[in-house]
């Protein structure tokens, strides 16, 4: 069930291409190759065993990484493309 000028089906399709959008995107992040270290290659910090299974290749350890990693951008909770005031504007 649709509204205003909208066709059947509008809504839903835009909530799968936001998902696929954020699935492409998250795909398309680099991620670590090889052997894990066991210490961490710029503190020397023992890298536990539950990181160096869920990221492989994993060289830092969390301290280390999240000091690198860029701060984190807010994204909007809504879809911009289906807000009728976006489209007014």
């Amino acid at each position: 069930m649709a509204g205003g000028w909208s066709r059947d089906g509008a809504v839903s399709e835009q909530i799968e291409a936001s998902i696929a959008e954020e699935l492409a995107r998250l795909k398309a992040r680099p991620t670590p190759q090889g052997a894990s270290l066991t210490h961490c290659a710029e503190c020397d910090e023992p890298i536990p065993e539950t990181r160096r299974q869920a990221v492989p290749g994993v060289k830092l350890c969390i301290d280390c990484q999240s000091e690198r990693d860029p701060r984190r951008i807010a994204r909007g909770g809504f879809n911009r493309r289906g807000s009728k005031d976006s489209q007014l504007k």
